[in-house]
């Protein structure tokens, strides 16, 4: 007799950890900071068995009479699915990218890693010395990739070269951790060599991989299509999403005009969005002050609305409000609680410009209930409390941008809904953070599948996609500023399909809102809604709509 789906999750959880020690940290699981995975061809293999065999183990459940023990079979089967599907085609060989690769992930573990202890430091200082193992075993990987003709695009090669130069060099983002050094010199030799790893996988890209990476950035249909349904949690019809994303950028943009009269009366968005930047009145002075006005609006929140439409466990009631270590590309993101939800409560990180403020507020009410509560924090940490009734993998491992994205936008339209926006600046700050993701919608498809900007386009009318008109894109439209513009498009063309996940995403949950308004008319409850979409943890889109309109038991 197999065991049920719970037990395979389980026994899942820890083969997936012990391949890759980098998830570990992240979620917080002990015992496994000092290692790293083998990021060669004998690792890739291994995953990819692992991947295989447990979806096998799976797919013999999905039937099971037991209706969690079925969604845990169902969930897990379908994700590893995806993955499986990107093993066949050889997608994970196009790992080098601007923001989305192994690259990324040996740089980036260090900013979650404790140094502020002792076993900490003995970590750190580990994963430093043999830094050089996990470069060493990324080239084999790329070494492969350039045998099999599967090369990332040449200006996605010419970035990771960038950061990792950046990495080796004098002003590495490795010697913040030197600053915690205890005295015995161990830390800051680790630091040189990890240094000198960094520089040694740049020549490589420099001299072996870049010659032969293409020009062309886009990724074609059939890997766009394979990824964005991966990334959404379901399949797109590129043409269709890219029609109704021009629809939403025009709509969105009107909006905005709307309310900017509100802010200055006879102001272009652009000039709304310049004056809300630098106007010292309407910006937190510094940092502490910053942190302090994200924390007071969080605690509100999870206050005002537990009870009325969400139901908050005790365990998740806080979140932290963070400053990011310096060296990562600036934005929020949200790092999700521990386990055992007491090593590391759940919180909003921010990577914030060097400088101590001014800090416009105008956009970051938005951003906080998108990244804490009742965003990322509600969505992710919530599921995290359902031991009982979802299983470990699915809890922990399963992650669809489409839902988590999606929702995290559609509690920002939630809050404006209930009244959370109470300055038109808050609410012009919201449409802003939208547009941006609208705007990313038509240039991650156009970009990647060769289609035309449309004539009626409010810049370049007609033209066809390229970088730089990409840019403008972002630039203009999606009023961020030209450097961040530019990083961001060179973001969505070495992660296809990830841009357009927050809108997708955000239209199928509002759309499965009203489906179930109409379907039960007056008695619909909009905290009935959300608790339809929570407990049930992340899935493709299908199966939630199942489960939302009562159609899956």
């Amino acid at each position: 007799m197999h065991p049920d789906p719970f037990t395979i999750s389980d026994e899942l959880v820890e083969e997936i950890v012990q391949l890759n020690p980098l998830m570990s940290t992240s979620l917080g699981l002990p015992g496994r900071d000092h290692l790293w995975p083998d990021f060669g061809p004998d690792g890739v293999d291994a995953q990819r068995a692992t991947v295989e065999r447990y979806r096998t183990a799976f797919a013999g459940h999905l039937d099971h009479a037991d209706p969690w023990q079925r969604l845990a079979a169902e969930v897990a089967y379908a994700f590893l699915g995806e993955q499986k599907a990107g093993y066949d085609a050889g997608d994970h060989l196009y790992d080098v990218s601007h923001m989305a690769s192994s690259f990324e992930a040996i740089r980036s573990v260090f900013d979650v890693m404790d140094s502020s202890t002792p076993e900490g430091r003995e970590a750190v200082c580990a994963r430093l010395e043999t830094i050089g193992g996990a470069f060493e075993g990324y080239r084999d990987k790329l070494k492969m990739a350039l045998h099999e003709g599967k090369i990332a695009a040449r200006r996605q090669a010419e970035s990771v070269i960038a950061q990792a130069r950046d990495l080796g060099g004098p002003s590495s983002a490795f010697d913040c951790l030197a600053g915690t050094e205890d005295g015995s010199g161990r830390l800051a030799g680790a630091v040189a060599g990890a240094k000198r790893a960094a520089s040694e996988f740049a020549d490589f890209l420099q001299h072996e991989y870049l010659p032969h990476a293409p020009e062309s950035d886009g990724v074609g249909e059939e890997r766009y299509r394979r990824a964005a349904e991966s990334f959404v949690g379901m399949a797109i019809d590129p043409r269709e999403t890219y029609e109704w994303g021009w629809f939403e950028l025009g709509r969105i943009l009107e909006e905005m005009r709307s309310v900017g009269e509100e802010i200055q009366p006879g102001a272009t968005v652009r000039e709304v969005a310049d004056l809300l930047e630098t106007d010292p009145d309407r910006a937190a002075p510094n940092r502490a002050a910053f942190v302090d006005f994200v924390q007071r609006r969080q605690t509100s929140a999870v206050s005002d609305l537990d009870g009325p439409h969400f139901d908050v466990p005790d365990e998740i009631k806080g979140v932290s409000v963070n400053i990011a270590p310096p060296g990562g590309p600036l934005g929020a993101y949200y790092l999700q609680p521990s386990e055992d939800f007491t090593t590391r409560l759940g919180g909003i990180w921010y990577s914030l410009p060097p400088e101590d403020g001014p800090i416009p507020l105008y956009q970051e009410v938005s951003t906080a209930y998108h990244e804490g509560f009742p965003g990322h924090h509600l969505q992710v940490a919530y599921v995290m409390t359902l031991a009982e009734r979802l299983s470990r993998f699915h809890r922990l491992m399963v992650w669809y941008s489409g839902y988590g994205e999606g929702w995290a936008l559609y509690t920002e339209r939630l809050m404006h809904e209930l009244g959370y926006f109470e300055k038109p600046d808050y609410v012009f700050g919201m449409l802003a953070s939208h547009v941006f993701r609208a705007a990313r919608v038509v240039v991650d498809i156009g970009m990647h599948l060769g289609f035309r900007i449309p004539s009626d386009a409010p810049l370049h009318p007609g033209a066809q996609w390229d970088f730089d008109k990409a840019v403008d894109y972002m630039n203009v439209v999606g009023l961020q500023p030209r450097p961040y513009a530019t990083s961001e498009v060179q973001r969505y063309l070495g992660w296809p399909g990830q841009a357009i996940s927050y809108k997708v995403g955000e239209r199928e949950i509002l759309g499965l809102r009203d489906d179930l308004r109409r379907k039960l008319g007056s008695a619909f409850e909009l905290k009935d809604f959300h608790n339809r979409v929570l407990g049930h943890g992340e899935m493709r889109f299908e199966l939630l709509r199942r489960i939302v309109l009562d159609e899956w038991s």
